[in-house]
């Protein structure tokens, strides 16, 4: 589910589920957690680029297969996410194509987050009758500002990578042709300077909040279960699987 290159002190971590669009489901998340965990103790690895392969960065979490409901994993979406706020080297993500849900939100938790120019992001948690994730609840308002975020997680309309600069949720968009060679080589200058500078500076930035983002991320679990089952999700669900539009206007 995962495949792991490196090159010059750039480690590049691969979702590798093409065919169902690079979605989480528990063995992702360990496995992509075990990646980030062996890159942070590794010293010959300066800098993670996070991307997915083929058409999709990720579409989120895998409805299709219960992702939620498999064996319990060691680490989860929850272990996941705090080893990416913990993560003490540079952490960039390649947006190479379509991000949906947590494949949207992670670009809030990235130290640099980049976006081929078809790609595309889409928050669909109120169509899904939950709440955001990620931190995203914290960190899309702090990046895009109170109203373009507020509005990006309650509507659950696309953003294209072209107003995903535009709003700051990335830092650029590059060609589609090249496009993960030219974050390998923006991860490369930072592979390339002092790591104790580039630590320092890091958790200089990170410390002030980072309990308080884990703080939120935990809410943010807890309402989703709160929601997960209730009306609104069993309709989402429902018409998910009878590929129609779901019905809210009695909820």
């Amino acid at each position: 589910m995962v495949v792991v290159t490196e090159d010059n002190g750039v480690r590049t971590i691969a979702l590798n589920r093409p065919e169902v669009l690079n979605a989480w489901n528990n063995q992702q998340y360990d496995e992509v957690t075990e990646a980030l965990l062996a890159a942070e103790r590794d010293d010959a690895c300066r800098v993670v680029v996070m991307t997915g392969t083929g058409r999709a960065f990720s579409a989120g979490a895998d409805l299709s297969s219960s992702a939620y409901a498999d064996d319990p994993p060691k680490h989860g979406i929850r272990g996941f996410l705090r080893t990416v706020v913990d993560f003490p080297k540079p952490f960039l993500l390649g947006i190479n194509g379509l991000g949906v849900g947590i494949g949207a939100t992670l670009a809030g938790l990235a130290d640099v987050a980049y976006m081929a120019e078809s790609a595309r992001l889409r928050c669909p948690f109120t169509e899904l009758g939950l709440v955001a994730e990620a931190g995203s609840t914290v960190m899309f308002p702090a990046l895009m500002g109170r109203q373009r975020a507020m509005w990006f997680l309650l509507s659950s309309e696309w953003m294209s990578a072209t107003e995903c600069k535009q709003a700051g949720l990335v830092l650029d968009v590059y060609p589609d042709d090249g496009f993960l060679a030219a974050v390998q080589a923006q991860a490369a200058k930072l592979a390339a300077l002092p790591t104790a500078s580039i630590a320092g500076i890091k958790r200089l930035i990170v410390d002030p909040g980072r309990e308080h983002l884990k703080a939120v991320i935990d809410t943010e679990n807890a309402t989703i279960r709160s929601l997960q089952g209730q009306p609104a999700n069993r309709e989402a669900i429902a018409a998910f699987r009878e590929k129609r539009k779901p019905d809210f206007s009695s909820l």
